[in-house]
């Protein structure tokens, strides 16, 4: 049986008059707004209208001038107090006459007292004499108060008015400096930060008397503008917490360490805390810029059968043509005879019978003592090795003579000449003797980008001649997959 279903009349009625009251209220909102832009057409045309106007009315772009690079650090940049002794000033003025250049440089010589015609030489910077220091404690028996008077001449010379000055140079009147070359160093450091550069001595006993983290003044160090303002601001107050400290350089480190600044160390600053002969150190030197030689009146002269100011004039010679190389270490072999070679680039050529390896080559031979003459030769803070007592393996040394350069060559030609040692003749090998080789020629291209490269020794080869008594040799950049073989 099917149930039927009915649906009251009231609902239907209900359903068109809603039907009826949704179409009435469309009809007025379409009516309303008929005329009004939709929001979105409106955004569109506000956006065509601005960019109508920026292209009809916007001139146009000015190009901006260009900014010119930062100037690269110089000599000028650079200012030097020297500290300097009255009664040692006659004879060490010589050897900073050799190596400042009086149109170029600016600095100071400090003086502890007034001397003889200690102003008014053109060759050398303009002398002062240092403030009074008798208000400030020194307690240690062994050295004497002279140092508060060093200490404080890096603030001194600040306070002397310099304009555009990048970095301040510390030095000592028997320290001979490479101008160029401490440019090229300090060149890599940001001047406008807070920089302390120097190196440590090369005796591991004055570096634990005093500190590995100290700069030694003797070899030279630099502290860059905004550290050294800031040193001059404390640096009397932090003094007076120091009596007992030795020297001027051990001063200036407790100071800096106040300040929370670091020793960067450049291996280039030599203090040569080292009695006797530099020839194992300056014919192994680091692969880095000769930057400073310290304790000039200590050792012996550089060249042998000279003093000391004539070596370090000859020195000038290779300095003027190519300061970047002067000393870099470069090893070769002449396979025919069995020879290892070392140039000391500048300085000296070594001939050895036999073959050594590189590695052994760049230690430099014990031909120096240490400034503690009981030490032995673990009291070095470097891999040394020993002087050979064999009469075979001693090498046979030439020490340069000149160096010219060939302007149509771009090239460089340094002459060597043996220093002959009677002991040398004594060897029984039956090899070929270095002896008969009297002169040593190398030829070699100036770099003068050669540090703003990675650190790697120039390579050297021995070169065929028919020049009797004579060694010929070629001192460049290595080749790309160049490199110094045993055999």
């Amino acid at each position: 049986m099917k149930t039927q279903f009915t649906i009251p009349w009231k609902f239907p009625k209900l359903v068109v008059s809603s039907i009826c009251l949704i179409s009435v209220l469309c009809l007025f909102y379409t009516v309303s707004f008929s005329n009004v832009p939709s929001s979105s057409n409106q955004e569109l045309s506000i956006i065509k209208t601005i960019h109508v106007v920026e292209q009809n009315t916007t001139p146009p772009p000015v190009p901006s001038p260009k900014s010119k690079p930062p100037e690269k650090t110089n000599l000028h940049h650079l200012v030097f107090g020297i500290a300097a002794s009255a009664r040692l000033w006659d004879r060490r003025k010589n050897y900073i006459k050799l190596w400042w250049k009086p149109r170029q440089m600016r600095g100071v010589v400090w003086l502890d007292k007034a001397v003889k015609n200690g102003s008014g030489d053109h060759l050398l910077p303009p002398v002062k004499i240092s403030s009074d220091t008798s208000e400030f404690k020194y307690k240690n028996p062994k050295g004497h108060r002279s140092a508060i008077r060093i200490s404080r001449i890096i603030s001194e010379t600040l306070r002397l008015g310099f304009k555009d000055v990048r970095w301040f140079v510390m030095g000592d009147d028997d320290t001979f400096f490479l101008p160029d070359n401490l440019v090229r160093v300090l060149s890599k450091y940001d001047h406008n930060q807070f920089y302390y550069i120097g190196s440590s001595s090369e005796s591991h006993l004055q570096n634990i008397n005093f500190s590995y983290g100290m700069a030694y003044g003797g070899g030279g160090f630099a502290i860059s503008y905004p550290l050294a303002k800031v040193l001059a601001k404390m640096q009397d107050r932090c003094i007076q917490r120091y009596p007992g400290l030795y020297g001027s350089d051990d001063r200036i480190h407790a100071c800096m360490a106040e300040l929370g600044v670091p020793l960067t160390k450049e291996p280039g600053f030599h203090q040569y805390d080292v009695y006797g002969s530099l020839l194992g150190l300056l014919a192994a030197h680091p692969v880095a810029p000769l930057v400073s030689l310290h304790h000039l009146d200590v050792v012996e002269p550089i060249f042998p059968n000279m003093n000391r100011v004539q070596a370090l004039k000859r020195l000038k010679v290779p300095i003027n043509l190519d300061s970047a190389a002067v000393m870099q270490q470069s090893v070769c072999y002449d396979k025919t005879r069995s020879w290892t070679v070392s140039v000391s680039w500048g300085y000296v050529v070594q001939i050895y019978r036999g073959i050594f390896s590189v590695r052994e080559m760049e230690m430099p031979a014990r031909t120096f003592l240490n400034w503690y003459k009981r030490a032995d030769y673990t009291g070095f803070s470097f891999n040394t090795r020993p002087v050979s007592r064999h009469s075979c393996q001693k090498p046979f040394s030439y020490y340069l003579s000149n160096a010219l350069y060939n302007d149509g060559k771009n090239q460089t030609a340094s002459e060597y000449v043996q220093h002959k040692v009677s002991s040398s003749s004594d060897c029984k090998w039956k090899m070929p003797d270095p002896s008969r080789i009297e002169r040593v020629e190398v030829y070699k291209r100036p770099d003068p980008n050669l540090w703003d490269k990675a650190p790697r020794r120039n390579c050297c080869r021995v070169l065929p001649t028919k020049k009797k008594s004579t060694m010929v040799i070629d001192v460049g950049v290595c080749g790309e997959d160049e490199f110094i073989e045993l055999r």
